[in-house]
């Protein structure tokens, strides 16, 4: 059974100095809503920079050419080279633990020279050979159409996968671009797919400017030869991608007669490793958050101990009269902690609920405003860790009360009955 009167009482006492009981439950609010508020801060942070990546496969990594700096079997130091076709065959053949192979070439244009004509229209767009896998590795979303496929890059066929801002220049609102024809430096290509990118902000905008074709189709026309720009390569699943792009490099050095010990002949960027860098340093924010929520929270529960403390003083002289009429040390206990606990947990929820709703404030306005999410995106806080954080502050209440409890408990009755 619930004992009201218990509960009146300790609503009594808590009003009895309504500004001393307001600061130090001020102190617990403030703790809690500022581990929300940081922890949804954190989050939203995480989110940007993590959809800023789109679909990208976490396990893969890049390659391109650079200047050898160690002369090796009769060659110079500062030598230029290209990959090329056989380079693509030899990773094929010589790599099992590969799983995705795309050489890809960046054709003329995008350094603001209108290269792409439709009519009276032109624009100026960065034009890629691909292979399928590139859309495997780093995925676009195809809003109509298609991506090229192996019978595209067999046949070299002169077809196009546009992206949404090349429509918006090239076309009318009204039109639809697929198996339309668009010139490209001299050339004409069908539309077979329009994009628009995964991402956000201004990576998305960029890769909404581009046009891909088969790669095979942009080293025959535009005379690239056998000429390879650079690689994007993914590892089988649940093998690390180091081993895949260890065992390229050597290969690769090995083809171009490059010293073993060249570092930087073969250029390289490893998705995996930057990937994880990022994950170490938000779940280092994510422990900083906690360390200094906890030791907020941590303040307001030492602020409630203590303010326990001096209505154990001020009520000596009541807690004599109760032990003398027959109050057990365990009943007085009880009610010390239920007042650390009440205070705690009223406070503790206020603060939990104007967490949650200023994090969804926020959340409200980034949309309302157009906000593209580049740099802040989805404020949120996981309920049950929420939730988590209250039980843990209410059981620090407990403990809170204890001392004071335990104080009462050991003044004798005849000692507390004779306190003024």
């Amino acid at each position: 059974m619930i004992d009201i009167d218990k509960w009146k009482e300790i609503i009594i006492t808590l009003q009895k100095n309504k500004v001393r009981t307001f600061f130090t439950a001020f102190g617990v609010f403030w703790g809690i809503f500022m581990l929300i508020i940081m922890l949804g801060s954190g989050n939203g942070l995480q989110n940007a920079v993590f959809q800023n990546m789109g679909d990208f496969s976490t396990n893969s990594c890049f390659m391109w050419t650079q200047q050898t700096t160690v002369s090796y079997k009769g060659f110079p130091r500062g030598r230029f080279f290209r990959f090329n076709n056989g380079d693509t065959k030899a990773l094929l053949q010589n790599i099992p633990e590969l799983k995705e192979l795309s050489p890809r070439l960046q054709g003329f244009g995008g350094d603001g020279a209108n290269n792409a004509v439709r009519n009276e229209k032109t624009g100026a767009f960065t034009i890629f050979g691909d292979y399928p896998a590139w859309n495997r590795i780093d995925p676009i979303k195809i809003t109509s159409g298609r991506f090229i496929n192996n019978f595209d890059i067999k046949d070299n066929r002169k077809v196009v996968v546009i992206g949404k801002r090349v429509v918006e220049v090239l076309f009318n609102p009204d039109e639809n671009p697929i198996n339309e024809y668009i010139k490209i430096n001299g050339v004409y290509f069908k539309v077979v797919g329009v994009f628009k990118s995964k991402k956000n902000g201004q990576q998305a905008e960029r890769e909404e400017q581009n046009i891909h074709m088969p790669f095979t189709t942009l080293q025959r026309i535009y005379n690239f030869g056998e000429d390879v720009g650079w690689y994007a390569m993914t590892a089988q699943d649940n093998v690390p991608v180091e081993i895949v792009e260890q065992k390229a490099r050597e290969i690769l050095k090995k083809r171009h007669s490059i010293a073993p010990e060249d570092e930087r002949a073969v250029g390289g960027f490893n998705v995996a490793k930057e990937f994880k860098k990022m994950r170490g340093l938000f779940a280092g924010i994510n422990g900083l958050i906690w360390i200094v929520g906890i030791g907020t929270l941590l303040a307001g529960v030492i602020g409630v101990s203590n303010i326990m403390l001096v209505i154990v003083k001020e009520r000596t002289k009541e807690i004599g009269i109760q032990r003398a009429i027959g109050a057990t040390p365990f009943n007085v206990i009880l009610q010390i902690i239920n007042e650390a606990v009440f205070l705690t947990s009223i406070a503790g929820s206020l603060g939990l609920i104007a967490g949650f709703w200023l994090v969804e404030l926020i959340n409200f306005l980034l949309e309302s405003s157009g906000s593209n999410g580049e740099m802040f995106k989805n404020p949120e806080v996981d309920f049950r860790i929420a939730m988590s954080a209250l039980i843990i502050l209410i059981l620090s209440g407990v403990f809170a009360g204890l001392i004071p409890a335990k104080r009462a408990v050991s003044i004798k009755p005849i000692d507390a009955l004779r306190t003024e």
